[in-house]
């Protein structure tokens, strides 16, 4: 029997050392998971501080980019019926084109002019709305979005531009590049965005986010046009090469879209700092949307940023036109048409 107890106690003592190790090998084992959980979390983006007190800026000024007033475009009959009332007419076109033919009552106005004469010849407030107007509604999204930005509420661009106004400038501006060309190339697969990163630099040396917008204001209209539009030749032709942003409505992606294309929420992107983060700031950004109005807009915001971004001038109408005509009803399309042309006069000088 003394010898049975010696035994017995003997189990006892290996089953509580069992119990024993198992219990610490399970501790270890979930101190370790919770570990690697932890180094495998990213560390959050740290803003730089001109960006951070920018986006302050924009945000405590109205949030112009997610309120129901953006993109601010207005149709060619609304202007039409308003040309009576108090209305300035900008138009950004060469002085060749605006002899041709423009707008009663407008004035012809260089692109890197607009900033002097809206503080200097006008006083902007006094007219219920300012509209923009260049050849195609590409130029005046662009600029009008800086100037909704920088305050101006009363700025208005015309859809389409002056294709939109009479057919005698539709020909040789939307109706002459709207195309099917790359109809066949989209793609249907959906892409990642970039990892996040910190925002662009803009050292302006600014200490406060007024200071900031007035100078990238000055710096953006000082640079001009001519370097804010990309073609669809160039994107189709080495996609790679860009950082390509679908800023459209996801059922319209899926649809089909540029190869290598980032889908991006409009009014869900702009001014949201972890949407901002995954744009790359070392990389050729590349908005487009369906006419390259809202893009316009939205690569308005992108290089106040210091974002190298670019508009793909006519947006889809460049590369699947036939495409929204056959599904317009089905997706909401705004393929140019004739029906986007009015029969407005014009005056010649």
């Amino acid at each position: 029997m003394k010898h049975l107890k010696t035994i017995n106690q003997i189990i006892a003592i290996i089953l509580v050392l069992f119990l024993i190790s198992c219990s610490g090998s399970g501790n270890k084992t979930k101190q370790a998971n919770t570990a690697t959980s932890v180094q495998e979390k990213s560390e959050p983006v740290k803003i730089n501080p001109e960006a951070q007190m920018l986006l302050k800026y924009l945000e405590e000024t109205g949030d112009y980019v997610n309120s129901r007033n953006f993109p601010s475009l207005i149709k060619a009959s609304s202007v039409n019926e308003e040309l009576a009332g108090n209305i300035k007419i900008i138009d950004l076109r060469n002085s060749g084109a605006f002899s041709k033919g423009h707008i009663k009552g407008a004035v012809n106005i260089d692109f890197s002019q607009i900033p002097n004469y809206f503080t200097n010849v006008i006083k902007p407030f006094e007219f219920n709305k300012i509209v923009m107007v260049c050849y195609d509604g590409q130029i005046s999204s662009y600029a009008t979005s800086l100037l909704r930005l920088m305050g101006y509420g009363n700025v208005y661009a015309l859809r389409w531009g002056m294709s939109s106004w009479n057919k005698e400038f539709a020909k040789d501006s939307w109706f002459y590049n709207v195309s099917s060309k790359y109809e066949d190339k989209l793609e249907l697969t959906e892409n990642e965005r970039a990892v996040s990163a910190d925002l662009p630099l803009m050292n302006t040396g600014k200490l406060t986010g007024a200071e900031i917008m007035a100078e990238r204001f000055k710096i953006l209209f000082a640079a001009g046009s001519s370097d804010i539009f990309i073609t669809a030749d160039e994107i189709f032709e080495q996609p790679q090469n860009y950082y390509t942003i679908n800023y459209d409505r996801k059922d319209k992606y899926d649809s089909g879209h540029i190869p290598g294309a980032v889908r991006y929420k409009p009014n869900g992107t702009l001014g949201i700092i972890s949407e901002m983060e995954t744009i790359p700031a070392d990389k050729n950004v590349i908005v487009y949307c369906g006419t390259g109005h809202n893009s316009g807009f939205a690569t308005a915001y992108l290089r106040l940023f210091c974002y190298n971004a670019k508009t793909l001038i006519y947006g889809n109408n460049a590369f699947m036109h036939d495409k929204m005509v056959t599904d317009k009803t089905k997706l909401s399309w705004l393929p140019f048409t004739d029906a986007e042309v009015g029969d407005f006069p014009y005056v010649k000088n």
